[in-house]
């Protein structure tokens, strides 16, 4: 069982804020990150501030080990030839095809961005919407916005939303509340910040339709303590058992 209580099953999807690598003791180490996300084991990883974050936005992970010890490959991203990453969104994908990829510059005050990646698993088609929410209330809001805009003008897919949104409140005074009508009703979820002693949870994994995830956990083992200042989050989505996604205008167009 998961630490919310509902049942372990089907495709493990993860999402992690690397924090530039840097980790609790101010220390630069890629590798140490990297063996985190071997001991997640997910099928699908969405990394947040996976490249350096001015200038070029040059990589700092190893691809290549990556893809060697754990199997995962980066999903390609235009626009970035010093970066693997989209404003530091990095998705890792281990097995399926990858349909068209979408790279969305996000409104706000600083410069955030956010990956909609529709892949083709063994166990069905899924659309990952990988983004980093700003620091601003209403930076977030707009954010919110301009991802269920975005995800409605694309044709219909079990979708994901997953990544470092923010923000740790739910109901009215959240800035998270206009993804309710898809995404919703938003739950507390799971501590993951910070990640020696995780008190909010400004990382999420969202689903719609609202049964697509059946499993909710916070990897928290002595290693993710320390490699950033984030835990990493993962959940078992059910692409064979789940209902069609909603079709209300706000997923589906």
């Amino acid at each position: 069982m998961s630490r919310n209580g509902t049942k372990k099953a089907g495709t493990l999807i993860a999402s992690y804020n690397v924090h530039k690598c840097v980790g609790m003791d101010q220390r630069f180490d890629p590798a140490r990150v990297e063996t985190v996300i071997g001991e997640i084991g997910a099928d699908i990883v969405a990394l947040q501030e996976a490249d350096r974050r001015f200038g070029a936005r040059a990589n700092i992970l190893d691809l290549d080990r990556l893809e060697r010890e754990s199997g995962l490959l980066a999903v390609p991203v235009a626009g970035r030839p010093k970066g693997h990453g989209w404003h530091g969104n990095l998705l890792l994908f281990r097995k399926g095809t990858v349909r068209d990829v979408h790279q969305i510059d996000l409104p706000g005050v600083e410069p955030r961005g956010a990956l909609v990646v529709d892949v083709d698993l063994d166990a069905g088609p899924l659309r990952i919407v990988a983004a980093h929410f700003g620091l601003l209330r209403r930076s977030r809001l707009r954010q919110a916005e301009a991802i269920l805009t975005a995800v409605a003008a694309r044709n219909e897919r079990p979708t994901l939303l997953l990544g470092d949104l923010n923000e740790w409140r739910v109901g009215p005074r959240s800035s998270l509340r206009n993804l309710d009508p898809a995404f919703g009703p938003m739950a507390a979820d799971l501590p993951s910040f910070p990640a020696r002693f995780p008190l909010f949870a400004l990382d999420r994994i969202l689903g719609n339709p609202h049964d697509l995830i059946t499993g909710l956990e916070v990897h928290d083992t002595p290693l993710s303590r320390v490699a950033s200042d984030h835990l990493p989050l993962k959940a078992w989505v059910d692409l064979e058992g789940s209902r069609a996604p909603a079709t209300d205008g706000q997923i589906a167009a």
